[in-house]
């Protein structure tokens, strides 16, 4: 569901923006943090723990308004603490946002509030760059 609003949303974010193609992987980091989270859920992340070949970087969330009135049942079931993400919709979010401006990107959370950790921290690992296609029959 997250990467089908991903694919749409990034449409009213250059609408919106104006803003012109990214030329770097961390260029890219920046925008997403500093201007597609603010304009869509009113918080600015923390763009960090780069990796040394500069392909992947996480998004720490000091604050999620998706988990804002939200408590997990861990007392009733402990499994759930192991294999629910919250807001995983974020994740697809950004994947398919991504997919749509040639970017082919693996996305997941590293830690959550929600599961008792410190903070929120999402990892992005760009898998490749997808060639510019016209689709068959455009010409």
């Amino acid at each position: 569901m997250g990467y089908n609003i991903g694919l749409r949303l990034i449409e009213e974010f250059l609408a919106k923006t104006g803003a012109r193609r990214c030329q770097t992987f961390k260029e890219t980091s920046e925008v997403i943090a500093k201007i597609g989270f603010k304009i869509f859920l009113n918080i600015q992340p923390i763009v960090g723990n780069w990796s040394q070949d500069g392909k992947s970087f996480s998004l720490i969330l000091t604050e999620n308004p998706l988990a804002e009135f939200v408590e997990l049942p861990v007392a009733q079931d402990p499994n759930v603490a192991k294999e629910l993400w919250y807001s995983q919709i974020l994740c697809g979010v950004l994947r398919g946002a991504l997919h749509m401006v040639q970017l082919d990107v693996d996305v997941w959370f590293t830690k959550d509030v929600l599961r008792g950790d410190d903070q929120t921290e999402i990892k992005l690992k760009l898998l490749k760059i997808l060639k510019d296609e016209v689709p068959a029959g455009e010409d």
